[in-house]
């Protein structure tokens, strides 16, 4: 009996040394694991990457008015039905096509006869009726050229004026995603060279985040913190922008 309760004490000594033993090789990996997870959390580096492209618009929408004043509300109506075939023919004339051309509504404003002391009466003096005519096109170049011979209808006796063309490019969500693509390898590029100088290395994208987008003319340096979305100008310039962590090895 003794020599079984001695080998009993023997095996319970035996386990509590291997317990003790996994207690302290479970606390060393545990902590190494720590340290590894604290070292991923801590150790980044944040990045901004751009991308700039020089781009030419595509589609061209030109606005324009025309008006017509009289005492008579007809006559008034009745000129300047007659102006809007006049401005009709003299786009369709030029190459405008019949599908590019929009006409808005007739608006009209009334003007009352003012009193000796510059206060408006109840007596109508005349009616102005104006109208607008927009040309949405493809053809940018064409419709621009158009835009700026515009003045000829004045020579008709026609109250024409002529808005500045909008210029928009219709492949911006391609070139969007395109752009983005390159601000991230630029920005992947400008931490490997930042952690290399001091002998280090980047490891896995931990987070990105797109900045702003934005369309300017070719020669403006401005920035918005929304983004600018140009319209005036025919040549432009897109920038987009990302800010992004890369871990540190």
């Amino acid at each position: 009996m003794k020599g079984f309760g001695e080998l009993k004490n023997i095996q319970i000594i035996i386990l509590g040394l291997c317990i003790g033993l996994a207690t302290i090789i479970s606390t060393v990996i545990l902590s190494k694991g720590l340290l590894q997870i604290r070292k991923f959390s801590n150790e980044v580096i944040s990045v901004t990457g751009s991308a700039e492209k020089k781009i030419v618009s595509d589609y061209i929408v030109w606005k324009s008015s025309f008006a017509r004043r009289d005492p008579k509300m007809t006559e008034a109506f009745n000129a300047l039905k007659n102006d809007l075939q006049e401005v009709k023919d003299y786009l369709v004339s030029k190459g405008v096509k019949d599908d590019e051309i929009i006409v808005s509504q007739i608006g009209t404003t009334v003007l009352y006869r003012k009193n000796e002391k510059g206060t408006d009466t109840n007596q109508i003096e005349e009616y102005v009726l104006n109208q607008g005519i927009e040309v949405r096109s493809n053809d940018v170049k064409k419709i621009d050229d158009i835009a700026r011979q515009s003045t000829e209808l004045i020579n008709k006796d026609i109250a024409f004026i002529s808005g500045a063309p909008e210029y928009f490019y219709t492949k911006l969500t391609g070139l969007k995603h395109e752009m983005l693509a390159q601000a991230t390898e630029d920005a992947k590029e400008r931490a490997r060279r930042m952690s290399g100088a001091t002998g280090n290395k980047i490891g896995l994208m931990r987070s990105a985040k797109m900045g702003i987008f934005q369309i300017t003319p070719v020669n403006s340096y401005d920035v918005s913190w929304y983004g600018n979305n140009d319209t005036t100008s025919f040549e432009k310039k897109v920038t987009a922008v990302v800010n992004v962590d890369f871990a540190i090895e």
